[in-house]
């Protein structure tokens, strides 16, 4: 003796929904989803890298100014 553990009713609501999927919609959706993705990765990706453009850029500066400092002080002692 077999017991279903699903009833008729859930598996014609099963049923009904499987027949509403649209494999192009649904392979649209999953490229736009890849799509998506892609560009929030590059995105996040650029951001970083400008962060740390920026900081070296900053990091840099503020080294010049303190060798520029360091000479000054040097010519005058």
């Amino acid at each position: 003796m077999t017991t279903l553990l699903v009833d008729r009713g859930q598996l014609d609501e099963i049923t009904r929904q499987a027949r509403e999927v649209h494999p192009v919609r649904t392979l649209l959706t999953l490229i736009a989803s890849l799509l998506f993705g892609i560009g929030w990765l590059a995105y996040k990706i650029v951001a970083v890298l400008w962060l740390a453009a920026a900081w070296m850029f900053v990091a840099t500066r503020a080294g010049w100014r303190v060798a520029k400092a360091d000479r000054g002080s040097s010519r005058s002692g």
